[in-house]
């Protein structure tokens, strides 16, 4: 039985709300013992606190603004967002960045409620959960002036190219896999770019309820991404890096409570 845990979980979402405890159940019994629930806004930020105030021991949260929820933030939402990350259960800053893909907020809203967010983490002195998305440049010139005054960061679900892992590198960033990785269309560059990744950085997610791992044999009914699914990802991750898939839970289960700075 592994001992796993899930950087990203997006376990506010809608799409649990009728299990969302059998999810739970579920991820425990696969070898799952402890995830991160993500926050994405205000709202879903205190949602995910409650959670995991709610599973002590189990949950913990992050607390921020995603790129996509940028245009609605005031400047009355930042004692709020202070308080959270205040809280026990509240272990990071996030998920934050940018996403040019789609662009739901202006870029320059992006922008702005990005570097806030690191300063705010750099002044608490707590990780941050980055985003981004067709947007590496604009990323890279804003995280720069903070990232050495920021504990840890991790590049969360990493889909980019091999220039991007390096620059990331260079900023001592850690790195987030998901299921993307199980992708044969989309993601089989990420099959040799695992390889790139100091064991000491990797860490692994499911970002649930996205991002299915695609070859999942038998699959589910649903498309909705589960927790329990992460040790998919796992030996998909340890056939990569010709790896024992026991050896990798290991190592990325440390590099999470060494991150997260979470009792052991």
């Amino acid at each position: 039985m592994f001992d796993l845990i899930d950087i990203g979980a997006n376990l506010t979402h809608d799409s649990f709300d009728a299990d969302r405890q059998q999810v739970l159940e579920r991820a425990l019994e696969s070898g799952v013992k402890t995830l991160i629930v993500t926050g994405s806004s205000v709202k879903v930020s205190e949602q995910a606190a409650a959670l995991a105030r709610a599973h002590p021991g189990m949950l913990y949260s992050t607390a921020g603004i995603h790129p996509h929820h940028a245009k609605d933030y005031s400047d009355d939402d930042w004692p709020t967002l202070n308080e959270l990350l205040g809280r026990r259960e509240t272990v990071a800053v996030g998920e934050c960045g940018l996403d040019f893909f789609r662009n739901f907020s202006p870029r320059d809203a992006q922008e702005r409620v990005f570097a806030l967010q690191l300063e705010l983490a750099a002044q608490r002195e707590m990780p941050v959960f980055l985003h981004q998305r067709d947007a590496h440049e604009d990323f890279v010139r804003i995280l720069e002036p903070f990232v050495h005054n920021i504990p840890r960061a991790v590049a969360h679900c990493f889909t980019g190219t091999q220039q991007e892992l390096r620059d990331y590198l260079e900023f001592d960033l850690y790195v987030g896999i998901t299921g993307w990785i199980c992708d044969e269309r989309r993601g089989a560059h990420l099959r040799d770019l695992v390889n790139l990744i100091p064991l000491e950085r990797l860490m692994l997610e499911t970002d649930a309820p996205y991002l299915l791992p695609r070859n999942l044999d038998p699959k589910p009914k649903s498309r909705r991404n589960e927790p329990m699914h992460l040790p998919h990802i796992l030996r998909t991750v340890a056939d990569c890096r010709n790896m024992q898939a026991e050896d990798l839970a290991r190592a990325t289960t440390e590099n999470a409570r060494r991150f997260f700075a979470l009792p052991s």
